[in-house]
Order: C-alpha cells, then structure tokens, then sequence
C-alpha cells in the first residue's frame, strides 16, 4: 500500500495538480497535508454539494483553511462545475 502512495505521490508530481473534482481517495491523498480523513471529508462534501466551483470553496470543507490553500495552490484544480 504504502509503494502505490508512493507511486500515486510521484505521478502527481509529474503530471500536474489533482482535480478535486475528480480524484478519488487515494488521488486526494496524495496532496501534502491531506490524509484520509480530510479526502473522506472532500468526497463527502462533493456528493452532497455535485462539485467544488473553484478551490477557495475548499475552505467550506472542516480541516481546510487560507494556509492549506496558499500551500498547496499548485497542487490542486477543479474542472468545470455546473452546480445543481
């Protein structure tokens, strides 16, 4: 398990940010600063929400601030979002 975070951790790296509106848990996990309950948490408030409109809206998530925003800004996207 451990090698296949490593993996996922080195392709995010290559390939450019996660799309937290597509990731799954694992994706998610592999953003600094996001372990498995905060991907939990961004799962569930994607199910209840049907996507992030930016990555600001990020801060609506328990456990995500200005400062995790700040530090992993390259890190992070969303893709188009057509809220219900």
């Amino acid at each position: 398990m451990k090698l296949f975070l490593l993996l996922i951790v080195g392709a995010t790296l290559c390939f450019g940010a996660v799309d937290i509106n597509k990731a799954d848990k694992n994706e998610l996990m592999s953003v600094s600063g996001i372990g498995e309950v905060k991907a939990d948490a961004i799962l569930d408030y994607r199910k209840k929400h049907n996507c992030f409109k930016n990555v600001e809206e990020l801060k609506e998530v328990k456990g995500f601030g200005e400062g995790f925003l700040e530090k992993n800004k390259k890190n992070i996207k969303t893709s188009d979002c057509k809220k219900k």
